[in-house]
C-alpha cells in the first residue's frame, strides 16, 4: 500500500517561490524538499525519495529540459513543469520530452495541488500494475552495478552494456562517490596519473563513446554534465 500523498521535489532557483511552494504543499500533507539548481537536485536525489518533481526551465547551469529528459527516461517520476516560459515551442518541447503537465507562472497553488493529486493517482495505478516503487537508494535491487570480471555495467532493470577499460574506470571513479561532482581535470589526473602529458580531451572522447554506446543500448545513464564544474553520476554504483 502506497502513501496517500506523494513526496514532491521542487527545482526552482527563486528562493521565495521555492519556500512558498514548500510551505504550501507541506501544509497539504506532502513531504517536500527543494533544490535551487540541477546540480543541487542531483546531489540530493540519491538520498531523498521523490514521486513527483516540479521543474523550472530557467535554471542556472544545466537547464530544466535536460533534467526532464533524464527523469522521464528513467520513468519513475511524475514531472510537472512550472515556468515563466509560455511560448508554444517550449510547451511542445517539454511535453515531447515526457513531462506530464506544463504550467505557466504565476501558478495558482490550489490548482497546482489538485494537479499533483490527479497525477499521483495515475502514477499509483501504474505502479500497482508494474510493481515499481518510488525512487530510493535502498529500494531492493534498484541500483547500478559494475562487474569487474566481465567489465560491464548492469542497469537497475537488468540490461548489460560491455565497457572498454577506460569507460569502466571512468564509471568506477564517478560511481564510488555518487553525486560528487568531478572536474574533467580531476578525472584526467585520476585516470592517467602515470602519463606525463595526458591529452586534456581524453575524458571528452571517453565520455562521448560511453554516451553513444548507452544510446545504442537504449540505456539512460544518470550521468550529468554540470556547467562549469564537471561530471556527476547521480546514482550509486555497486561493484
Amino acid at each position: 500500500m502506497m502513501s496517500q500523498q506523494p513526496t514532491v521535489a521542487i527545482i526552482e532557483d527563486n528562493d521565495d517561490l521555492r519556500e512558498e511552494l514548500t510551505f504550501f504543499l507541506q501544509h497539504r500533507g506532502h513531504t517536500v524538499w527543494g533544490a535551487d539548481s540541477a546540480e543541487s537536485f542531483w546531489k540530493r536525489l540519491h538520498r531523498n525519495p521523490a514521486d513527483i518533481v516540479l521543474v523550472d526551465l530557467g535554471l542556472p547551469g544545466e537547464d530544466g529540459f535536460e533534467v526532464i529528459e533524464y527523469l522521464t527516461g528513467v520513468g519513475k517520476f511524475g514531472v510537472i513543469i512550472v515556468t515563466a516560459r509560455g511560448q508554444q515551442p517550449d510547451r511542445i518541447r517539454g511535453l515531447n520530452l515526457g513531462a506530464d503537465l506544463y504550467l505557466v507562472k504565476p501558478v495558482n497553488f490550489s490548482e497546482l495541488a489538485s494537479a499533483i493529486q490527479a497525477l499521483w493517482q495515475r502514477i499509483q495505478h501504474e505502479r500497482d500494475d508494474t510493481g515499481i516503487a518510488h525512487y530510493s537508494e535502498n529500494a531492493g535491487s534498484d541500483h547500478w552495478r559494475l562487474l569487474a570480471s566481465r567489465q560491464c555495467l548492469t542497469t537497475p532493470g537488468g540490461e548489460t552494456m560491455q565497457l572498454s577499460p577506460q569507460e569502466y574506470e571512468l564509471l568506477r571513479i564517478l560511481g564510488r562517490s555518487a553525486s560528487e561532482v568531478f572536474s574533467k581535470e580531476a578525472l584526467l589526473d585520476l585516470m592517467f596519473k602515470y602519463d606525463e602529458n595526458p591529452d586534456p580531451h581524453r575524458i571528452d572522447v571517453i565520455l562521448s563513446r560511453l554516451r553513444k554506446k548507452a544510446r545504442q543500448h537504449n540505456i539512460s545513464l544518470p550521468l550529468r554534465s554540470i556547467f562549469g564544474k564537471g561530471l556527476v553520476f547521480v546514482d550509486p554504483i555497486k561493484e
